[in-house]
Order: C-alpha cells, then structure tokens, then sequence
C-alpha cells in the first residue's frame, strides 16, 4: 500500500450519522480509485462481505492484497463506531502495521498495545500481538472492547506454543467479528464451523489461488555458488537463501564473500550507507566483511541492531543475497525477488522432517515483490551428496566415452532426510496441512480467568470460565477430560502458591476466588516452573551473601537452556581440564575417562534437584518438565564479564543474539516473576548488572521491553507521541544500574582496554566533547606508574566504593573509588548522569568528568 496524502480515509466517515453498508462501500472504492488500485476479485468479495458485517476468512496468495481488505475492515468499524484491532505474531509486523494504518487514518485514531501499558489506547484501532487479544478476551471475556479483530498470518493457529493464542479469541469473544487472514490456511471447514456455532453468524470465505506476481520453481543440481552466480547473471537478486540453522546461514554468508557479487559503486554506496554504525561486538568485523560483498546474514544468533541493519540496507536495494534461517519468511519486510532454498528437511524440535507443505510455500510465497516484479522466482538446491556425484560422474567419462570407477559419496546419517525434484515439486503444488487445534491450559490462562471482574462471572467465578473455556474448545471431545483435570491442578498449585485466595461472599453463601492483593501489579507467570521459582526462593536465607546470586540461579533453572552456549562452557572447560591433566603427566585412556565426567557449570545443584523433587511431588501438573540448572548470567556477574568478554572467553561470536536473548530473559523474570517482597540490595544489584550489560551490547531488546511496561512508543512521522519511561523511577534499580555501568568501565581500564572504556560510556551526537581511549590512558599514566594495576576485584565492587548524589532534576553526580594494591584508594574517577533532556537514553548513562 503506498502511502495517502490526502485525506486521510478517516475523514471520509460521514459525520454526525450513521452510513448505510452499501455508501461505505462507495466511498471506499471512490478512495481506492484515487490510488489508483485496480482491485482483484478476490479484494472485491472480501470487502463486499465485511460491508456485510459477516466473519470473513481470506486464503488468498502472498502479494495478493489481504491488507487492503484488512483497511475496509477497519475503515467500516469506525464508521460504525466500533473497536477495531489489528493482530500479528511478532512485534515487528505490529509495528509495521501500526505506522502504515496512522498514515491511512490520522495518528490520533490508531494505537497500539504492547504489554502492560499502551499507546493511545482509547484509539479507534488497535494493533498489538494476538497474545494481547488472547489475553484482553480471558481478562474480560465478552466485556471486551473489541468489537471487531483481524487475525493475521493465522495459520499460527497451527502452532504447538503459541497456537492457543489465536484459538481464545474465537472461543471467548462471541460478540466479536472476526477477519482471518493468510496464505496457507489449507482446510478450514472445522473452524468455520465452530465460528458459526459460537457466534451465530456466517463465515464467508474468500479462497483464490492466482498471484499478482507469478511464480517460477526450479530445481538445481549444480553447486550452490554456480547456482548464484546464474541468478545474479539474470538479474533475479535480491536473493533470500534459505537455510535452517544459524551455523549453516553463515557458513553460506562466508562462502559467497568469494564471489564477486557487486561493482565498485554498490560497494561504494554500502560503505555510505554503513558509515558510523557501530560494528562493536566480537562478531561486528565479521558481519561488516559480509555487509561489504553485497551479502547480509540475518538469524536470531546475531544482535538485533545487526538484524535491523540488514533489514534496512535490503530495502534500500544495496544487498545481492540476504543469507538467514526460516524465520525470515514472516513479517520482516525485505524485498525478495529470487528465494533459494539449500535444502527441504529441518529439525522441528524433535527429529529432522521433510518441509511441510505450509512451510515451504509460507517461505517461498516472498519471491516477487509487487510493484517492482513481473514474476517471482523459487530455487531449490539438490542433496550436496547428490550434486558431487553428478559432478563425480561426469569427470569419471573419458574422452572416448568409457565410464571409469569411482566411489559416490553417502547421505549424512545425522540430522539429515533425502529428497528429490519429485518432493519439491509435491511441496510446490501441494495444499496446506489442515490446522489442528493447539488448545492448552496453563497458570498464566488460569490467572488472566480468575482476574475477570466477579459481577461478570457466574458461581464458580473464573475457575468456572476455565471449564466453560475448555468446553468450547476446538479440542475433540476426547481430549477434554485431560484439560479439566490439568486446569484443577493448576488451581490448586496457584493456592499453595499463595497467588490467589479463596474470599468468602458478603452474603456468606460461598466463597469466590480472588488473585492475592500482595502480588505487585505487574508480576507475571511466563515460565512453566515459575511457581517452582516462587517456592524456592522462600527457602532461601535473605541475610546469606550468596542471597543474591543464589536467586540469580533460580532464575536460570526456570529459564531454557540455551544449547549452543552450555556447549561451548563445556567445550572450554575440556580444553582447561586436558591441559591440566597433561601437565600432570596422566595417560591418555584415563584423561578420555576424566573428560566424560566434565559438564558446565551448575552452582547449587544439589538445592535445585532437592527443592525442585519435593516441589514435583505435590504438582503432579509437573509431568515431563524438569529444572535445569546452569550458571551463565550468573558466572557472568561473579566474574564481571563485559558481553564482550564473555562472547570471547567461550566463542560465542557466531551466537551473540542467543546470548543477548537469555540475559534479557533473565533479567525480565527477575522483573517480574519474582515478588518484589524477595528483592534486597543484592538482587538490586544483580538486575542492575544484567541491565547495564543489555544496554551496553544492544538495547533493542531492553528498551524495546521497557516501552511494553514503560508505555514509549518508537519514534515515527504520524504516530502518537508520549513521553519516554523514567529510568529513575526505581531508585533502587537506577542506582544500581550507575554502579553497575561505573563497574564495567573501571574493568576496562584494569585491563587498560580504553577503548572498550569508551564504549562503556555514554554517546553524545556528533560534535560534543568525550572521552577518547587517549584522554583515559593519559589520565591513569600516573596512577599505573605509581602502583602498577588497578583493581576490579569483589572488594573494588562493594558499594561504599560508589558514590551517587543528586545535583538537580533529573541530574546526578557520581565518583567511584579506583581501589589500588596498597588500599590508599585515593583516586576517584568522577562523572555525571543525566537524564534532564531524555529519561530513558539508549546505551549507556554515564558520561566521564575527570580522573583525579
């Protein structure tokens, strides 16, 4: 959709009356003719059937206009004066929505729900993830301000988490007019027909098959580089090479910087365009090398700004391949004109599997692009064993036609599965799955029940709107008695835990369920062992020393293990112990033996397995899950590692986001999973390391989260504007941030690495004075001349060594002892925060003063 000048689609509502069905749809073709859209037919019959206020489901190709359809709707609500809200999967396609409905209908009448708080949230329409509906529609069921919701991408109804999301709606929204869209919806006769039932009201479904920009499919048993070179030679870049894992991604990346993909002045206009971004974590010299060649890499491994990067240097033409995992193929909005599959199989979670056939056409629907493409283009690469031995052969023919001997090479026995031309072809033509229902009950589902206002909840309160919930589920009716039984389990977990309490009425005929009145406002249950997590800390002795990093490994027991990192702890810890043992003269056998006993690190083992069993044993809920204890945010506070450090210390380079994503998921659940009752100093300070060390590698992450529960939206022409969080609104969790961050630059110079120090400082714009690696090493020549180090040590961490006071309204002054060997601890390194013109600054906070 290109943007509207004038005016805006909003204003076309008649004022001051209510519009016939038939003049709404008149003046929304006379505005789509000032576009100059000639609409398809499948555009024409999905409006006419949300003109006629009926569910409308839209199966129609990628490209082929939904979002129009999408805009009638909402334009109609709001010409009813209705809610309207806009759903989709990730934070980047809401977003995207959000900016693109404030240019058709004013900033003022579109918001947007990120969480806990919200932008403009009186707004006519909203956009938000469908988590945020899901959990509006179990909060206040048909009460609900949502009178209309368009579902996008909603075959996620398919899937085995997140599904549940785009079912609850549906289940308890019966006032409620539903648009679901997407390309791959296959079968969807048993959701209409529960929509039917539910609701009362037909579903019309609007199904085509026709493209506006073709596709061509193609499969190729040359090597990949000849195969992107051929492309690259018909001008079908930009190209997106599927692979499905980051190590592959990359490895392909790498690969094609052997190619010469574009001329001197691409090269040229890339270098402009990466001019000043800040290349500054280990795998930064790496990415940059790729960016320079033409090729972006693009998985959840990398940073997100490295992501975002290559998402914006895409749209503006100058990269030939994007290199990513599958991921790429929803809601990242980068112009493909050719998608190259490297291979048909990938591991689901359990076992490595042929494409489904709503996968591989989900992926391959982002060849062409309208407006810009006559035709799309889909590749798919043949087994590389495959390959070879064509190749093999052809070599094995001799000048006089004999065929010579020669050895074919084998598939992969792991994590492998063969297809052919045949299997694409069957992918290509074939129809999508039909969507299975993916209903669950779980703590979080039973909470957001059992908060509904008590007036709009029959006896029984929400523990009876569970079983009504699960009643109407898409679930078949065999598997119903198996969800009433885990949500009364789940009931009775959340009394032992103390998160609700049984109220007896005024009239003193029963009792009804209440959430605790101690919980604070915004603690929330995202973990399935977050009532484990509750239990244990209560065991734990607040006045102990450790109190603090003991949490921390609770929280990291509750949390996913992030493979590829305790993989790589392991790996180091090997290397360490083979040295160790070599150096003691041991024999080969038995240092084999000793390394089979190495694992990473697991800090109060014995207190997890213990707690977590006696936990299990009265949750029998618990079933297959299992605690998973390990130290990495943990080993990260206790040794002070810098990001940095740590990426290098262990070899994290190519998982930097993986990284980046656990410590985020950390430092939330310490946010907010654990009562604030439990939170001392020590904790304090322990969020505020994680915090600084977020911020300090990538903020996207962290500041993206703190807008969720701060209510700041991204800057942008159109939208709503609000004030940004107040970091200092905690002072506690402020003050330990300034600590933590004075913390990370006195360790930089212990190591006499200024220019990490830098870094660890805060960024002006272009123009204004700071600290340069020279001014640091020329203001500590004295001190490491006269006692040789500086400490960064547990002592040189306490909190007496810092000093933060107030010096006006949204300023601070802050020094901080540099600790010598001798413990004259004469020299302070002084600076100031503030925060005066932005409350919440990306990146770091502190700017340096002087050095005395």
């Amino acid at each position: 959709m290109q943007p509207l000048n004038s005016p805006l689609l909003f204003e076309r509502i008649p004022a001051g009356r209510r519009a016939e069905d038939e003049e709404l749809l008149d003046l929304f073709f006379d505005w789509t003719a000032e576009l100059g859209l000639e609409l398809y037919p499948a555009q024409e019959e999905a409006i006419l059937e949300v003109m006629s206020g009926n569910h409308v489901i839209v199966n129609t190709p990628t490209g082929s206009g939904k979002s129009l359809v999408a805009i009638a709707a909402h334009f109609w609500c709001a010409a009813r004066n209705h809610r309207s809200y806009y759903t989709a999967p990730i934070k980047a396609l809401v977003n995207e929505k959000f900016f693109d409905l404030c240019r058709h209908f004013g900033g003022e009448n579109v918001g947007m729900l990120t969480g806990d708080a919200s932008i403009n949230s009186d707004a006519a329409i909203i956009c938000c993830t469908a988590e945020i509906v899901s959990n509006m529609a179990l909060r206040q069921g048909s009460r609900a301000p949502i009178d209309y919701v368009v579902m996008d991408e909603f075959h996620y109804y398919g899937d085995v988490d997140r599904g549940v999301a785009w079912q609850i709606p549906l289940l308890a929204l019966p006032e409620t007019t539903f648009m679901l869209m997407s390309a791959t919806l296959g079968d969807t006769a048993s959701i209409t027909s529960h929509i039917e039932k539910r609701s009362g009201r037909s579903v019309s479904v609007v199904k085509s098959v026709g493209r506006p920009v073709p596709l061509s499919f193609s499969y190729s048993e040359i090597p990949i580089h000849h195969t992107v070179k051929g492309l690259l030679e018909q001008d079908r870049a930009p190209i997106y090479l599927v692979n499905f894992s980051q190590k592959q991604a990359a490895e392909q990346a790498q690969n094609l910087t052997s190619i010469d993909l574009c001329p001197k002045a691409e090269k040229r206009a890339l270098a402009d365009a990466m001019r000043g971004f800040a290349f500054d974590s280990s795998y930064g010299k790496t990415l940059r090398r790729f960016l320079s060649h033409g090729v972006g890499l693009h998985h959840a491994g990398i940073l997100p700004k490295y992501r975002l990067l290559v998402e914006k240097l895409a749209q503006k033409g100058l990269l030939k391949i994007v290199s990513g995992t599958d991921t790429l193929g929803v809601g990242v909005n980068i112009p493909i004109r050719t998608v190259l599959f490297t291979r048909l199989c990938k591991y689901d979670g359990y076992k490595v599997r042929i494409l489904s056939v709503r996968d591989f056409q989900q992926i391959a629907g982002r060849a062409g692009r309208k407006g810009f493409d006559d035709q799309g283009w889909v590749v798919c690469q043949a087994p590389e064993h495959v390959i070879e031995n064509r190749m093999a052969e052809a070599k094995a023919v001799d000048s006089g036609g004999k065929k010579r001997k020669f050895k074919k090479k084998q598939a992969p026995k792991l994590g492998f599965v063969g297809w052919d031309e045949n299997t694409f072809r069957r992918l290509e033509r074939g129809t999508p799955e039909t969507l299975r229902s993916r209903f669950k009950v779980d703590h979080a589902m039973l909470l957001n029940l059992l908060q509904r206002d008590q007036h709009d909840t029959a006896r029984g309160g929400g523990y009876r709107a569970l079983i009504e919930l699960i009643e109407r589920s898409h679930e078949r009716p065999a598997h119903k008695p198996r969800l009433r039984r885990e949500g009364k389990t789940h009931f009775e977990a959340l009394r032992r835990a103390e998160l609700v309490d049984l109220v007896s009425r005024r009239d003193e005929r029963g009792q009804d369920v209440m959430v605790s009145q101690e919980i604070q406002d915004d603690f929330s249950i995202f973990h399935t062992l977050s009532l484990y997590l509750l239990e244990a800390v209560a065991v734990l002795d607040e006045s102990d020393t450790d109190y603090g990093v003991d949490l921390l490994t609770l929280v990291e027991s509750v949390i996913e293990h992030p493979g590829a990192i305790l993989r790589q702890q392991v790996s180091r810890l090997k290397g360490d112990r083979v040295a160790e043992l070599k150096a003691q003269g041991v024999e080969y056998e038995r240092r084999m033996e000793e390394l089979e006993k190495v694992t990473y690190p697991k800090p109060s083992e014995q207190f997890i397995y213990a707690t977590f069993n006696a936990f299990a044993a009265h949750h029998p809920w618990v079933g297959a899950e299992n605690i998973k204890p390990k130290s990495i945010a943990r080993e990260m506070y206790e040794g002070y590692y810098s990001f940095r450090d740590y990426t290098t210390h262990y070899k994290l380079e190519r998982m930097e986001g993986t990284l980046l994503r656990y410590l985020s998921q950390c430092y939330k659940t310490l946010i907010q999973s654990v009562p604030d009752r439990d939170k001392n100093e020590a904790v304090n300070e322990v969020i505020g390391f994680l915090r600084a060390t977020l911020e300090r590698a990538d903020s996207s992450l962290s500041q993206e989260w703190e807008r969720m529960v701060g209510g700041a939206p991204s800057a942008d022409e159109g939208a709503p504007t609000e004030l940004p969080p107040d970091l200092s609104r905690d002072r506690k969790l402020f003050e330990a941030r300034i600590r933590a961050e004075l913390h990370g630059i006195v360790r930089a110079l212990s190591l006499r690495d200024y220019e990490e120090a830098v870094r660890c400082c805060r960024r002006r714009d272009e123009g204004e004075e700071t600290w340069a690696p020279a001014d640091f090493e020329e203001a500590l020549a004295p001190f490491f001349e006269e006692f040789g180090e500086l400490r960064c040590d547990h002592q040189a961490r306490l909190a007496d060594k810092t000093r933060i006071r107030e010096i006006g309204e949204h300023r601070w002054e802050v020094q901080q002892v540099l600790v010598d060997p001798l413990d004259e601890n004469v020299w302070l390194l002084e600076g100031f925060v503030d925060l005066a013109g932005d409350h919440a600054p990306e990146g770091p906070i502190i700017e340096i003063d002087r050095i005395r």
